[in-house]
């Protein structure tokens, strides 16, 4: 046997699937599209790890896998493999970007050392025509100034009871965030904007970033304060904080190892 362990950088729309982890209803999934599509292949069933379980309506740019191919003794490039799975996987809106064989110790969760998470949000009068299901629509002028001073407040080491979904299931709601930083940009021709919040840390718990955005959104409308972002922190309790953002602006740009 010829088994190499092999790291996948994919991309993916993630609108119409009910997240990455497969389903036991048949529900449509990224893993399951791809785990086919790599069945397809080489005729074989190969379970995947990945380095973040996106929920539902999440989109990544850069998620990382690993899985372990027996191809036996012919020659396999990472261009081949990348161009095979991502032949039998169109017209999905999921594509592998990047293949290359790793030690065999290598893990695509447990060896990640930071994640990057951008947070995109349309706001302005007008529906999306084009990003519908990519950006969160908010049609009330947001206070980006303020939702960055909001922001300040989440950096560090805390414990994010508060931020975490009811379902998460974490051992401990201690994480440590490295880096949330919130930017504006001009979308369209008539006075569109497009808001970004991008977060940086070792892991995060269910839900977090959306409830962050939630939390945040509030301070930008005028409702909350920036300074209510910290009373909600110490809390420690999910409802002191603001609602959950749609899953529609979330995005997993980058996975460090």
């Amino acid at each position: 046997m010829a088994v190499k362990r092999w790291k996948l950088t994919i991309e993916y729309r993630g609108t119409d699937y009910c997240g990455w982890q497969r389903q036991e209803d048949g529900l449509p999934t990224i893993q399951q599209s791809i785990e086919d599509a790599i069945y397809k292949f080489c005729q074989k069933n190969i379970t995947t790890t990945v380095a973040g379980r996106t929920d539902a309506g999440v989109h990544a740019t850069g998620q990382v896998l690993h899985m372990d191919l027996d191809y036996g003794d012919r020659p396999l490039t990472g261009f081949e493999l990348l161009k095979a799975i991502n032949a039998h996987v169109r017209p999905q809106p999921i594509s592998v970007i990047d293949a290359e064989v790793v030690a065999d110790d290598f893990n695509a969760r447990f060896d990640a050392i930071n994640k990057l998470y951008r947070y995109r949000i349309l706001q302005r009068p007008a529906f999306p025509a084009i990003e519908q299901g990519l950006v969160w629509h908010v049609k009330k002028k947001l206070d980006v100034n303020a939702m960055q001073e909001g922001a300040k407040y989440l950096l560090g080491k805390h414990d994010f009871t508060t931020f975490r979904d009811s379902q998460c299931q974490a051992k401990s709601p201690v994480r440590t965030l490295a880096r949330l930083e919130i930017s504006a940009r001009e979308y369209d021709i008539s006075g569109g904007r497009e808001i970004i919040m991008e977060a940086e840390a070792q892991s995060f718990l269910h839900h977090q970033i959306r409830n962050f955005i939630g939390t945040l959104a509030l301070v930008g409308e005028g409702k909350w304060q920036p300074e209510d972002v910290k009373t909600a922190l110490e809390k420690r309790d999910r409802t002191a904080a603001g609602p959950t953002a749609p899953s529609d602006g979330l995005y997993l740009v980058r996975v460090d190892y």
